[in-house]
């Protein structure tokens, strides 16, 4: 049985219009029996609660990925970020900036993709996202085009350090962080909150814990054998998927064994040798440098590169599986689906 792993601080929510106080928990390790969630209010004109999503995680439909039904004014939203700032919202965000692929999927996954008005250069889901303005990446945000496109609100990454200049220019941010399972689910919530969507923000967790137990469950009951030892590279740089990482969370609960130690954190860089040292049954890598394994020093003689017991997987595929948000099963089923084609 997999621990569950501490979930981040549960964020204090108040409004102004009443004596309103919420405080959200995040269920992490714990699969929700699946139940239908109530309609949100106010605002029940929004699209259906993504709970009834089937399994493949299908892009929003139309309507939701372009719905422009009239936020409700319920008073301020006072809310605590990833980087510990407490952030006072006037009215829900009507125009959205978000400069990270897992919270654009999770805006859209909450059936709230019309208020996006960009998206960084790497969000391509659902569909509809790639028709609007790109403000930079990660590592290299466009001030001046986000400052041009007047968001209320501008969603990015804990890593990134602009939010002091974003503030300076008028413009509020709000940072999350994704790279644990819990971290997901913590950031669905809170953006649950924000846009006033808490009920479809439940219901999407509970979907995505109970595929991912089922997936699991599945998995480890088809398997014949000890758990594989595994190697996920996420980057060539090289960084692996820890245990403490999503990623990692997923493997584990298919009942693989990671290679990489739990104190190096979520996605640590390493040195080939490490992996060569460890000498995993399954490596998961890009199809780009899938066939130059051996050059790598050490690694002609690991068993998955002996054995050809390799994971790639498409972009469209690998995406569901790196980007860290809504899409969480359809990426472990990808997984798993190798694990049972390549493991011994």
């Amino acid at each position: 049985m997999i621990p569950a792993a501490a979930s981040p601080a549960a964020p204090r929510v108040s409004r102004s219009s009443g004596a309103l106080t919420a405080v959200c928990g995040i269920a992490f390790g714990i699969a929700a029996a699946f139940v239908d969630a109530a309609p949100d209010t106010p605002g029940s004109s929004h699209a259906p609660s993504s709970a009834t999503a089937p399994s493949s995680s299908p892009a929003p439909s139309a309507a939701a990925a372009t719905s422009s039904a009239p936020v409700p004014y319920l008073g301020p939203i006072v809310v605590r970020d990833d980087v510990h700032r407490e952030i006072t919202l006037a009215h829900s965000p009507r125009r959205i900036i978000s400069l990270l692929p897992p919270l654009t999927e999770t805006v859209c996954a909450l059936g709230e993709c019309g208020r996006l008005v960009a998206t960084d250069r790497y969000s391509d889901w659902p569909e509809s996202v790639k028709a609007l303005p790109k403000t930079g990446g990660l590592d290299d945000p466009l001030i001046e085009a986000i400052v041009r496109l007047h968001p209320d609100l501008v969603l990015l990454s804990s890593s990134q350090r602009i939010t002091g200049r974003l503030r300076e220019l008028g413009i509020e941010s709000f940072a999350l962080d994704t790279q644990t399972y819990a971290h997901v689910s913590h950031a669905i919530t809170l953006i649950g909150t924000i846009l006033e969507v808490p009920a479809r923000a439940a219901a999407l967790n509970r979907r995505i814990d109970e595929e991912v137990r089922e997936i699991g469950e599945q998995a480890i009951a088809q398997r014949r054998g000890p758990p594989p030892a595994v190697y996920f590279e996420v980057d060539p740089g090289p960084y692996a998927a820890g245990p403490e990482s999503f990623i990692g969370e997923l493997l584990a609960r298919l009942g693989t064994r990671n290679i990489v130690e739990a104190d190096l954190g979520p996605f640590p860089k390493h040195n080939p040798e490490y992996v060569a040292r460890r000498n995993p049954d399954v490596i998961f890598v890009s199809p780009a440098d899938a066939p130059h394994l051996a050059d790598r020093p050490g690694w002609s003689q690991i068993r998955a590169v002996r054995e050809q017991r390799l994971c790639s997987f498409p972009p469209q595929v690998h995406d569901t599986i790196v980007h860290g948000g809504p899409r969480l099963p359809e990426g472990m089923r990808a997984i798993a689906a190798c694990l049972a084609r390549v493991a011994p």
